[in-house]
């Protein structure tokens, strides 16, 4: 049990919500990883891959939650760098050489291994925000400089990101905004730079839904156009169709995973006997919220939700703790960042919002995602160690304070009761002085 409490430290609740997101990952993915199965013709390879980037993440964990929090103000100074170079690379080759997944350049390899140059973005901008936010705070709120400085690191990432995997690069720049209402930056200047955004964003996808895909399709940078008016124009235009004429091949994705939810009832069909999975092009990744419904029922999936809502309050409740703005910063940026992360992904599998490509934090199928995501666990794990010394000691210092009082009134009635003596010794020494006197 020792063993156990020296190597899980921390909040205990951000570790409880950990294992029940891994777990869950490790069961729905077994499940839902049946076409990379088919592929692959091994039944236990998929799995057993996803199990040893959990178990690796899982001491990620427990090396960054032993790392002091004032450690991670470092990281952005060589990982910021280091990802715009990676972005850059990753979009000059997907122009030069055409090397895109599903028409996206968002993966590099290195030594056989594949990541996202995008997730070590994310981590590097939450940091860097937090850092400013907490370095530039007055009476009156953030510096006037912290909202400049903010604006030109989240958007150089932001352009960077955009063209391959606008979902991704629109998630950050939210998160940060948000970051910063709560780092106190003036509304005026916030709202003011949304309302020009808003603008400027909306006339330029007026005169580009004028412009024919096509032409698009060629062009730096909007060769997803076509993708993203598809997804945008798919959602809004919806029709009622009869069940007969309705043409499950057009959209599949958002078809069968609205089949597995609408199939699932209450309590599901059980671990393991998910359908749609076989039809589901990415059911172990974008779409596992819907193989969650189908096997786990609307219990499960409220679960689910349950687990990243309370991750959220939380992180709150450590960063109400922290005497130190910058590890507040950090833990509510990054509680953000994978809570809204999990709220988009689960819109977009029960249809309430465009598809896009984001992945269900600690539960989808992945490599870079899972192992940041695990990391950013660990830092919240950090920052609570922090807070759980500051209530020991505040604790300490309230038991210490009532005794130190109490010596001081016994060392007070002490003296008052050793003044009568002290007189009479006194005079006894005054009485002997003067006798010796009259003695000369």
């Amino acid at each position: 049990m020792d063993l156990l409490k020296s190597i899980f430290k921390g909040d205990k609740v951000i570790w409880i919500i950990f294992l029940c997101l891994c777990l869950i990952s490790i069961v729905e993915v077994f499940s839902a990883a049946s076409t990379l199965t088919y592929k692959s013709g091994d039944h236990w390879g998929p799995i057993t891959q996803h199990s040893i980037i959990l178990m690796v993440g899982a001491v990620v964990v427990v090396f960054l939650h032993n790392v002091p929090y004032k450690w991670f103000q470092v990281f952005p100074v060589f990982l910021y760098p280091i990802s715009l170079v990676l972005l850059a690379i990753v979009t000059l080759m997907g122009i030069i050489t055409g090397d895109r997944v599903n028409g996206a350049a968002r993966w590099m390899s290195f030594m056989g291994l594949q990541f996202q140059p995008s997730e070590l973005a994310k981590m590097a901008v939450i940091i860097a925000v937090s850092f400013i936010l907490s370095k530039r705070q007055d009476e009156e709120g953030a510096n006037p400089k912290a909202f400049k400085y903010i604006m030109i690191i989240t958007g150089l990432v932001f352009l960077l990101i955009a063209p391959e995997n606008l979902s991704t690069a629109m998630l950050l720049f939210g998160v940060v905004c948000m970051m910063m209402f709560i780092g106190r930056v003036s509304t005026k200047k916030l709202f003011g730079m949304l309302g020009i955004l808003a603008l400027v964003g909306g006339v330029a996808v007026a005169i580009l839904m004028v412009i024919p895909a096509k032409t698009l399709h060629n062009t730096p940078g909007l060769h997803r156009f076509a993708t993203w008016q598809n997804r945008v124009s798919g959602f809004f235009e919806k029709e009622e169709v009869p069940a007969a004429k309705f043409d499950i091949d057009k959209d599949a994705q958002v078809a069968h995973a609205r089949i597995a939810i609408a199939t699932s009832h209450v309590i599901g069909k059980g671990p393991g006997n998910s359908i749609q999975r076989d039809f589901l092009s990415q059911a172990f990744s974008d779409f596992i919220f819907a193989i969650v419904i189908e096997e786990m029922g609307l219990i499960g999936g409220i679960f689910v939700v349950f687990l990243y809502l309370w991750l959220l309050m939380r992180a709150g409740r450590i960063a109400q703790k922290c005497e130190r703005t910058f590890p507040a910063f950090l833990v509510m940026g990054i509680a953000l960042l994978l809570v809204s992360q999990a709220i988009l992904n689960m819109m977009v599998a029960v249809g309430l919002f465009p598809v896009t490509g984001q992945p269900l934090p600690l539960i989808s199928k992945g490599g870079t995602s899972t192992l940041i995501n695990c990391a950013y666990i660990g830092m919240i794990l950090s920052v609570s160690r922090y807070t759980a010394h500051l209530e020991e000691q505040k604790a300490h210092d309230a038991q210490i304070q009532p005794q130190l009082e109490t010596d001081a009134d016994a060392s007070s009635e002490a003296q008052t009761a050793a003044e009568p003596t002290a007189q009479i010794l006194n005079s006894d020494a005054k009485f002997e002085d003067e006798h010796d006197i009259d003695k000369r």
